[in-house]
């Protein structure tokens, strides 16, 4: 049987000299095959909205269909991503998975948005991107300098409360819905034949993970994930793979030391705002744009712990 590999060998082969594999797809995305059939579009770390690459995407190739894990901080960067995917096979995108809520996970969507394409995400995703699609594309519009377009918040057709099992053809993804963590619309994505899991923002390497939802919540989905074991593992953000479990950890010690300090000082009957000022990130070295997030995480762990029984 032909694999996707070899068809876009034969096809290259057969091109005249200096044709481009698709001439619609002067502007693909860059990415990088990390297992069989699974490639990540990799990130930069940058904030949100000052750049439209700023999270991993992935897509994985079966035999009768491709699935697309996230799409980017745009139209433009999911199209990218779509001319990549449209490089390497020419079988059809079936599935659109946005991992949760956030612009640079989601704004890509109406790029896949054709017959046959089927969006999923958790089932509280709806109404999360109800209630801040206006702000994402306001916000994504005051940076890109266009007008902020409705269509861009392209809402998931089908949602998942537990877990799911998506078919591509020799290939099988479990999606699996977590409590709140990261976000209250977190989804991990599992290729079955590789062992490779997406575990979107759950977690963190090198970008300072960013609070939106529970602590408790968070470190407690971790936890049970670093208890399982995978090939390997791709971030929401920064690099792939320092190993499984111990990719999981840096944002694990991040989490686990916010929490004791927001709890001690809590405790003390210290106040939100100077609570912010004092609470300092652990090993500072270990990542990227604290002084954009580290605050706001401070008052993301406080205002949950402070009502702990």
């Amino acid at each position: 049987m032909t694999t996707h590999r070899s068809y876009l060998l034969l096809c290259l082969a057969l091109m005249p000299a200096g044709a481009p594999a698709d001439p619609g797809c002067a502007d693909s995305a860059e990415v990088s095959e990390i297992a069989d059939g699974v490639y990540v579009r990799w990130s930069h770390p940058a904030v949100m909205f000052e750049n439209d690459n700023i999270a991993n995407l992935g897509f994985v190739i079966g035999s009768r269909c491709v699935a697309v894990i996230d799409t980017g901080g745009s139209v433009a960067e999911g199209r990218a991503l779509d001319c990549a995917v449209r490089k390497l096979t020419e079988l059809p995108v079936c599935f659109v998975i946005n991992t949760h809520v956030h612009p640079d996970h989601v704004l890509g969507n109406a790029a896949f948005e054709r017959e046959n394409v089927q969006f999923i995400g958790h089932e509280k995703l709806p109404r999360a991107m109800a209630l801040r699609g206006d702000t994402y594309l306001q916000r994504a519009a005051e940076h890109s300098g266009d007008a902020a377009d409705p269509s861009q918040m392209v809402m998931p057709e089908r949602t998942v409360s537990g877990e799911v099992q998506l078919d591509l053809g020799h290939r099988t993804l479990i999606v699996r819905a977590h409590a709140t963590a990261h976000t209250d619309n977190d989804l991990s994505v599992f290729d079955v034949r590789t062992g490779t899991l997406f575990p979107g923002d759950l977690v963190f390497l090198e970008h300072l993970p960013v609070l939106d939802g529970s602590i408790n919540g968070w470190l407690g989905e971790l936890g049970a994930l670093m208890r399982q074991d995978f090939e390997r593992v791709v971030p929401g953000h920064g690099p792939c793979c320092a190993g499984w479990p111990q990719a999981g950890q840096p944002t694990v010690d991040y989490l686990t030391d916010l929490r004791e300090k927001t709890r001690a000082w809590i405790a003390r009957g210290g106040e939100l705002g100077a609570a912010q000022e004092s609470i300092e990130a652990a090993r500072p070295e270990r990542w990227r744009l604290i002084d954009q997030y580290h605050r706001r995480n401070v008052s993301a762990a406080f205002a949950e712990l402070e009502w702990e029984e």
